[in-house]
C-alpha cells in the first residue's frame, strides 16, 4: 500500500518505472509549490494587517512601550 491508502501496481518494466518516478516527480513539485504558496500567505505582514488590524496596533503599542521603558535606567 501506498501512504495515500491505495494500493499501487508494481511497474515491471523500465518504461513503466520511469513513468512512475516521472508522476511522482510532478506530484511532489505541486505539493511542493503549494507549501510555499501557504507559507508566503501566512507569513505576510500585510495579511496580518488587514485580517487583525486591532491586534497589530495593539502588538506594535505593546512593543514600543517596551522598548521605551527598557532604555529609561
Amino acid at each position: 500500500m501506498a501512504a495515500d491508502g491505495k494500493a499501487r501496481v508494481v511497474p515491471q518494466t523500465s518504461e513503466q518505472i520511469r513513468a512512475e518516478i516521472e508522476r511522482t516527480r510532478a506530484e511532489l513539485a505541486l505539493s511542493v509549490g503549494e507549501l510555499r504558496q501557504e507559507v508566503a500567505r501566512r507569513t505576510d505582514w500585510r495579511q496580518w494587517v488587514l485580517e487583525r488590524p486591532y491586534t497589530c496596533v495593539g502588538a506594535a503599542f505593546f512593543v514600543g512601550f517596551l522598548i521605551g521603558n527598557s532604555q529609561r535606567r
